[in-house]
């Protein structure tokens, strides 16, 4: 099935449009509507996973014009938004009842979509900036929907610090169009190839590094992530730490440094670093929270350390100048970053959707007020315990295979001391959902039985989408399998591996 690259964005940003004037005739419609098109948007998606091509909008010639490029890494990151963006709306419909204004909800959602997925297909810097804008100004909305004074100060909070990083991104794409006259990827990593590294490109590729690590909250960019995510409701959460953080900040770096820049050692050591700090301190930090969203948030920090430490360490095997067998496990370790992007932005999702189901359930989000929740909520427990699993790397559980890549690549390029700490790591991450079980579906009920007598556990629409959501957490490893990854993974490990010469290949430079 060939699906039109613009379908993506406008199909959307149309609904975005649409979806207030569903609501003048009721939540229902709306709600249908919302659903119809993230569904839909997932079939397009998984159609178009292995495909490779180009669109030139408005059929004017790049560089000229404007493109957008399918490609393997696009097609692994637009069918990962559609899950989740799917996961996150069949939870939405019973648990934003409890907000004012559901329409607009679905609205700003569906304008979170189209940027998210705008940035992965765009072929052009500019338009990768106007497209995160999009997805970062509707996300800034969402966290503070609930408006009151914790949700507003997060919000503002991660406005300014977002706009930062979105101004250093701006002024990076200024640069680039300033020494090499334009704006098309393919045609600026031609140039910057073509020409000498000068001090004005290594400045950009400085600020995208800021820019994007801002986006993805690596350490020490991770300021705002702590708020936001506690403070917005469950499906953004779900949403932020699935996949928004990763669409506007891993991705995009990935794309800018392997594909348009082209990765160098130090840039490589750069990536490296910022993984292990984010790795450790987020997990620390993580250990020591009693509200149980702000646990997983900073828990989203750490994994996603995870996700670059495969892509940086990939790049620095290819930078060192590796070849033959050395160059199987840079490949190895790419693959194993994106397979953990992918499973880091199912399992984390199922967490943040059964935390609003306890949030919902309860009314805090103290773990400590909490306790003996087992018996009222099997369905909850029994969803957080896979995610659970899945993250701290238990088998058979998605995030053990994609931990198990990472460390098989770190032994056999002969970075062992990664090996340790991805291990070291798994370990601080099944302490820390270990204490979640234990205060919140073990011991004694906190305020007393009658308390406990009045948990309810969510049914319907949202026990559709922790349900979705944790079978994915299970099959997940499948995704291994040599005919599964040979259309999943391997094309888009394949994309970063070629550097500078995929996107001039693609585009037929």
């Amino acid at each position: 099935m060939i699906v039109p690259l613009p379908a993506f964005i406008a199909v959307p940003l149309t609904a975005a449009f649409v979806l207030p004037v569903f609501g003048r005739r009721g939540r229902s419609a709306a709600t249908l509507l919302a659903n119809i098109v993230t569904i839909s948007l997932l079939f397009m998606a998984v159609s178009s996973l292995n495909q490779s091509r180009s669109y030139e909008v408005g059929r004017w010639p790049i560089p000229l014009g404007i493109n957008l490029v399918l490609d393997g890494l696009s097609g692994l990151c637009l069918a990962t938004i559609a899950i989740v963006a799917c996961g996150a709306m069949l939870f939405s419909a019973s648990y934003m009842e409890r907000y004012t204004a559901k329409c607009k909800f679905y609205s700003l959602f569906m304008l979170m979509v189209a940027g998210m997925n705008g940035v992965v297909l765009s072929g052009d810097l500019f338009n990768l900036f106007v497209f995160l804008e999009i997805a970062s100004i509707a996300s800034y909305a969402l966290v503070g929907f609930g408006t009151g004074p914790e949700e507003l100060e997060a919000s503002f909070k991660y406005m300014v610090l977002g706009s930062i990083g979105s101004l250093f991104v701006l002024f990076g794409v200024a640069l680039i169009y300033g020494n090499t006259g334009s704006l098309n990827m393919a045609y600026v990593s031609r140039a910057i190839n073509e020409s000498s590294f000068t001090p004005a490109v290594g400045f950009a590729l400085s600020l995208f590094i800021a820019g994007f690590g801002l986006k993805a909250a690596l350490v020490p960019f991770h300021a705002w992530l702590p708020d936001a995510h506690p403070s917005a409701p469950a499906p953004i959460s779900a949403m932020l730490s699935g996949v928004l953080i990763k669409a506007l900040g891993v991705y995009a770096l990935a794309r800018i440094v392997f594909n348009v820049f082209g990765i160098s050692v130090p840039v490589a050591w750069v990536l490296v670093a910022l993984a292990v700090l984010s790795m450790v301190a987020g997990a620390f930090l993580a250990i020591g929270q009693w509200d149980l969203k702000r646990l997983m948030a900073y828990s989203s920090i750490s994994q996603l350390g995870y996700c670059v430490l495969g892509i940086g360490l990939g790049g620095l095997i290819i930078a060192s100048g590796g070849s033959g067998r050395q160059m199987t496990w840079a490949s190895l370790a790419i693959l194993g970053g994106l397979f953990h992007l992918a499973n880091h932005a199912v399992y984390k999702s199922l967490l943040f959707l059964t935390s609003g189901s306890i949030e919902m359930a309860t009314g805090t989000r103290q773990m400590s007020r909490m306790g003996a929740l087992a018996e009222r909520m099997p369905l909850t427990r029994a969803a957080c315990s896979i995610g659970s699993a899945s993250i701290a790397g238990i088998p058979p559980f998605s995030g053990f295979w994609s931990k198990l890549v990472l460390v098989i690549a770190a032994v056999g390029a002969g970075y062992y001391w990664v090996a340790a700490i991805i291990v070291f790591v798994s370990l601080c991450t099944l302490i820390m959902y270990l204490k979640v079980h234990r205060y919140v579906f073990l011991g004694e009920p906190a305020g007393g039985q009658e308390k406990l007598d009045r948990v309810v556990e969510p049914r319907g629409s949202m026990a559709v989408a922790v349900l979705m959501l944790a079978c994915l957490c299970v099959l997940m490893g499948l995704l291994l399998l040599p005919a599964v990854r040979a259309v999943v993974l391997d094309p888009a490990a394949e994309v970063l591996t070629s550097g500078l010469d995929y996107s001039r290949r693609l585009t037929g430079l």
